[in-house]
C-alpha cells in the first residue's frame, strides 16, 4: 500500500500487480489540441484530454489571447481567434512549468503586431531558449529574452516573417512545432531540418486541420496558410504516463498489467522497442490507425537482459530514458544509454536526479554526460528519496517501489499531479 500526505508517500512492495488501466489523455496532444484549437476558425473539441497542471498553463495562455475554453460533458472545447486573430495580452504570460506552453507559444505569437512577454516558474526560467529564439529570428521574428534570448522571460513584438530553411541543432518536438506555428503565419515556404524525427503531433494535428505540411525523415515542410479549421480529436492516453505501469509490471517478479486506449505514434513508443530488445514479456494491439495511432499495452513479468541504446531511438524514448535506466539495473548484463544528453535540461537535470534517486535505492546506475551506465542485475531497497520537484521522478521512485525489499518513502510525491493526477489512486488499484 502507499500512505501519507500528499507531499510525502510511503509506497510499500506490491504482492502482485494485476489489472487494467486507462492513463490520463496525452499531455503533448492535449497542449496541441488548446493552441492549434485557438488557431481555429471555430469551436475544437478534445474528447478526454489530459488536464495536469501544464495543461492548465496552456488554457490559461490561449484564454489570455481571446479564446474561450470550457469543459462540456467531458469534452474540452475551445472557442479559436483564428490564424491571423489573438489579443494582445495585457500581462505577462505565465507559462508555469511547462515547456511545450512557453516553446509553441513564442512560434504561435512570432510575427504578429502585438507585445507578449512569456515567463514561468524557476526551473523553466532556466530552461535553453536559445534553440526556438535563434531560428525565429532567422525568419523576421522580433524575438528577445535573457542572455540575448537564451533564457526567459522571453519578450515579443512586432514584426513581420518570411519562409526560411532552418537547421535546428536538437531533435526536440518542442522546436520543430514552435518553428512550424510560425512558419502558418510567414510570406512563403519554410523548411525545418533537425538530426532525427521527432515526435510529429503536431504534423498531424495542422494537416487534419487543412495546413500545407510535408514530412520526410527528419524534415518537415510547411506553407504558409489563410486559416485553419478546429480541431476534432478523441486524445489518446499518455504513452508517458502508462510507461511508470509497463516498467513496474515488467520489473515484478508477479505481473499482468493492461493499459487500454494509450497512444502507440511510432515516434513516442521508444520504450516499447527497448523493453523488446531486453526480451520484454510485452504485447501490444493497435487498434485505430488515424488520426494517432491507439490501442492496447499488456506486460507481465520478465527476465530482461542488458542492452545498448542510443541513435534515432533515444529522441522515441526522451522521456522514459529514466524509467529505462531502472529497468537495465534489473537486467542482467550492463547496459549503456547515449545520446540522451537533453536530459540535462529538462524540469531537472534528469541524468543526475535519476543516478541520485536509484543510487539511494542501492541500484548501481552512473550518469554519464549523455545517459546512463548501468551495471544490473540489482534490486531496490527500501529508502527514502525526493522527486526534487520532477513528476517523472515522483513516479520513477514508485515504479520502482513496487518490486523493491522494502517500503521506500517519496518525499515530493504530490508533483505527480503536474501530468497525471489520478497516479496514486491507480497504484492502488493495481494491487491485487
Amino acid at each position: 500500500m502507499s500512505r501519507g500526505g500528499a507531499a510525502v508517500r510511503v509506497v510499500a512492495p506490491a504482492r502482485r500487480l494485476r489489472g487494467e488501466l486507462t492513463v490520463p489523455g496525452d499531455k503533448s496532444i492535449t497542449h496541441r489540441g488548446l493552441l492549434l484549437g485557438a488557431l481555429g476558425s471555430g469551436r475544437s473539441r478534445l474528447r478526454g484530454p489530459g488536464l495536469g497542471a501544464d495543461t492548465r498553463a496552456s488554457a490559461a495562455l490561449v484564454r489570455a489571447l481571446g479564446a474561450r475554453t470550457a469543459m462540456d460533458d467531458g469534452a474540452l472545447t475551445v472557442d479559436g481567434v483564428g490564424l491571423h486573430g489573438a489579443a494582445e495580452p495585457a500581462d505577462v504570460l505565465d507559462c508555469a512549468n511547462s515547456g511545450t506552453t512557453m516553446r509553441l507559444a513564442c512560434g504561435l505569437l512570432a510575427g504578429r503586431p502585438l507585445h507578449a512577454v512569456l515567463s514561468g516558474d524557476a526551473s523553466l526560467r532556466a530552461r535553453p531558449m536559445r534553440r526556438i529564439t535563434r531560428p525565429l529570428r532567422a525568419m523576421g521574428a522580433r524575438v528577445d529574452g535573457r542572455a540575448d534570448g537564451a533564457l526567459a522571460p522571453l519578450a515579443l513584438a512586432p514584426s513581420r516573417l518570411r519562409g526560411a530553411d532552418l537547421t535546428v541543432p536538437v531533435a526536440s518536438a518542442q522546436v520543430t512545432s514552435a518553428l512550424a506555428l510560425a512558419a502558418l503565419r510567414a510570406d512563403g515556404p519554410s523548411t525545418i531540418r533537425q538530426p532525427a524525427p521527432s515526435r510529429d503531433h503536431t504534423e498531424r494535428m495542422l494537416r487534419a486541420q487543412g495546413a500545407r505540411v510535408q514530412t520526410d525523415g527528419a524534415v518537415l515542410r510547411c506553407e504558409p496558410a489563410e486559416a485553419l479549421d478546429p480541431v476534432d480529436l478523441d486524445v489518446p492516453g499518455d504513452l508517458s504516463s502508462a510507461a511508470f505501469w509497463i516498467a513496474a509490471a515488467a520489473l515484478h517478479p508477479d505481473a499482468e498489467v493492461t493499459i487500454r486506449g494509450v497512444g502507440l505514434n511510432p515516434l513516442r513508443t521508444g520504450l516499447l522497442d527497448a523493453l523488446r530488445a531486453m526480451q520484454a514479456d510485452l504485447e501490444v494491439e493497435v487498434e485505430r490507425e488515424e488520426p494517432e495511432p491507439v490501442g492496447a499495452v499488456t506486460v507481465r513479468s520478465s527476465r530482461l537482459r542488458g542492452l545498448h541504446a542510443g541513435g534515432a531511438l533515444i529522441p522515441r524514448l526522451i522521456d522514459e530514458a529514466p524509467l529505462l535506466a531502472l529497468l537495465a539495473a534489473a537486467a542482467q548484463g550492463e547496459s549503456r544509454i547515449a545520446d540522451a544528453a537533453e536530459l540535462r535540461v529538462k524540469e531537472s537535470d534528469r541524468l543526475r536526479a535519476t543516478e541520485r534517486l536509484l543510487g539511494a535505492l542501492g541500484l548501481e546506475v552512473e550518469a554519464a554526460p549523455d545517459g546512463f551506465t548501468v551495471a544490473g542485475g540489482g534490486r531496490a531497497a527500501g529508502a527514502r528519496v525526493d522527486a526534487g520537484g520532477d513528476h517523472r521522478m515522483a513516479m520513477l521512485a514508485a515504479a520502482a517501489a513496487l518490486s523493491a525489499d522494502g517500503p521506500v518513502t517519496i518525499h515530493g510525491a504530490d508533483a505527480a499531479a503536474v501530468s497525471y493526477p489520478a497516479f496514486w489512486d491507480d497504484l492502488e488499484r493495481l494491487r491485487a
